[in-house]
Order: C-alpha cells, then sequence, then structure tokens
C-alpha cells in the first residue's frame, strides 16, 4: 500500500496548499540532519521521507493519483491521460521524486534557514546531478559549514506566585504573542498563543519551566526556547526557608512566663494548637512536624516552625 504521506506531514486529507507549506516548513527546520539532535542517518532518512510526501501533496495530479491509487499506484505511473499527467510531469512507469534542494528553494525562497543553497543533496532517487555535493555529509559528498542552522537566545520571563499556589500547586495558563512564518507567503507575521503551565506543589522560587522553539520564527534561525521562572511572593505571615515555614508569634510577658497556648493558622487556613512551656524567650523555637511545604519527591509535607516574641 506504500506510505501515508498525508500522516508523514502531520496534516488530514482535505489540507489545503498553505496547510501542507506550513507543515513542511516546521517538519524541515526540525530534521534537518545539520540541526536534528541524535542520529544522523535518521535525520536524513526523515528528511527525505518528509520531502517525498510534500513533493506527491503539494502536487494536485500527483495527489489526485497518491488519492487514487496511492504510492504504488505513483511508482507504477497510474494515472489517466485525460488529466495530462503522464505526458505533463513525464514518469509513466518510472516515476522519481524531486530533488530536495529544490522543494527548500521553492518553499522557503531566498530566505533558507538552512544557510546556502549553493550545496546539492546526492540522495538517490532525488534525481541530482552528479556534480551536486551533499550538505549534510555521510552520503559520499561534503558538508556545507554554511548549512549550519543559528538558534536564537532563551526568553526568560519571570512568574510571581504566592506562597498559597506553591504549597497546593496550581494552573497557569499564559498568553504569549510571538512571530511566525506564514506558510502561504513566507513572511513573519504577528501570532498569540496560550502556554499552559502546571506548577507542582512544593516548587521553589528560582524553579524553570522551559518551552522549546516557542519564541519568534525568523528566516534563517531557529526558533528560540521560552523559559519561565519562577518567582515567589512576600507572605504577610510566613517565610519559607527551605522547605520548612516560619512564623513569629507574639505573646504577653505573663503568657511568656507562665506558659500558653499559641493559635497558630497554617498556610491552608486550618488553626494549629500550639503549646508554648512556661519560661519562653524570643529565642523559643517550637516546630510543628508536617505543617510545612510539601516535597517534590513523595509529597511529603516538611515543618512550620513557631517562635515566641514577649512584649
Amino acid at each position: 500500500m506504500g506510505r501515508d504521506f498525508y500522516a508523514i506531514l502531520g496534516v488530514g486529507r482535505s489540507a489545503t496548499g498553505d496547510e501542507l507549506k506550513k507543515a513542511y516548513r516546521k517538519l524541515a527546520l526540525k530534521y534537518h540532519p545539520d540541526k536534528a539532535k541524535g542520529s544522523k542517518e535518521e535525520a536524513e532518512k526523515k528528511f527525505k521521507e518528509i520531502s517525498e510526501a510534500y513533493d506527491v501533496l503539494s502536487d494536485a495530479e500527483k495527489r489526485k493519483i497518491y488519492d487514487k491509487y496511492g504510492e504504488d499506484g505513483l511508482q507504477a505511473g497510474m494515472g489517466d491521460g485525460s488529466a495530462g499527467f503522464q505526458g505533463a510531469n513525464g514518469f509513466h512507469g518510472n516515476f522519481n521524486f524531486r530533488n530536495p534542494e529544490d522543494i527548500l528553494r521553492e518553499v522557503f525562497g531566498n530566505e533558507s534557514p538552512f544557510g546556502s543553497f549553493g550545496g546539492g543533496f546526492s540522495f538517490g532517487g532525488f534525481g541530482a546531478s552528479p556534480m551536486d555535493t551533499d550538505m549534510f555529509g555521510g552520503m559520499g559528498g561534503r558538508r556545507s559549514r554554511s548549512s549550519r542552522v543559528s538558534k536564537g537566545e532563551a526568553v526568560i520571563h519571570h512568574l510571581p506566585l504566592s506562597l498559597e499556589e506553591l504549597y497546593e500547586g496550581t494552573t497557569k495558563r499564559l498568553k504569549i504573542t510571538k512571530r511566525i512564518v506564514d506558510g502561504a507567503s513566507g513572511k513573519t507575521v504577528p501570532a498569540t498563543k496560550v502556554l499552559t503551565i502546571d506548577v507542582r506543589p512544593g516548587w521553589k522560587k528560582g524553579t524553570k519551566i522551559t518551552f522549546p522553539e516557542e519564541g519568534d520564527e525568523l528566516p534563517g534561525i531557529v526558533p528560540s526556547d521560552i523559559t519561565f521562572v519562577i518567582d515567589e511572593k512576600p507572605h504577610d505571615r510566613f517565610t519559607r526557608n527551605g522547605n520548612d515555614l516560619e512564623v513569629r508569634v507574639n505573646i504577653t510577658l505573663k503568657d511568656a512566663l507562665c506558659g500558653t497556648t499559641a493559635h497558630i493558622q497554617s498556610i491552608d487556613g486550618r488553626t494549629l494548637d500550639v503549646h508554648l512551656p512556661s519560661v519562653t524567650t524570643p529565642e523559643t523555637a517550637k516546630i510543628i512536624h508536617g505543617e510545612g511545604m510539601v516535597f517534590i519527591i513523595g509529597f511529603w509535607k516538611s515543618g512550620v516552625g513557631a517562635s515566641g516574641k514577649g512584649r
């Protein structure tokens, strides 16, 4: 049956030309062998497959035959002469995919994100000429130094959260504005997107959440990462010390000498009864286990400390 070119590009069978171009641009940026992480061989294979899928689906006549007969039908040169497909494209019984270099030039125009188009592709079956050189290397050609893809610097945003939000956990939906490459024109246009951050109980100030390549899309540059750094808002009662919560309690001189029970409101609104012994000094500290912040690993709670202060 052959491959599913729609699935390879991640589009539906009713995808428009603009949708196909946008999908190709995104995948080309992701799987270009000079940019993709991991095995170069796997990246080359994936990039070749993406090019073949776009080659077929972006051509009305090729797509018509593919939709009816599948990839095997293309390879066999099926089609009706009335569509002018066989004669116009000249591959009846001997179908060859286009050179990916030509597809890159067609889609990205003169603003190639992969550097100069001076090199070529020497993948078998793409119709590259013997004089073409391999942009990726490892295929019998040479690697073009100018084909390296640069990436924009990470964009840092600070996300202030209350102590209660860090204790309970919360979900933040943040609307960002960035520039993206329009699939049809190849120009950058403004766009908005909502990023969701699931704040886990116990997160601390300085915790970083990164959204890879969600920054501006610019010709010749891989989109930058967007990183949010957690900030902790000052609390009116508690001071955080690691995973412990500290609170100061004011008592009278009589209570400091005779002892008393202090009523402290916990971070989640409950009332904690804390017995303070006789002769309580300003340095006296009382630890209540299990009433502090939540540990991220295991979700154990640390303690809350109460210190007396005479007045």
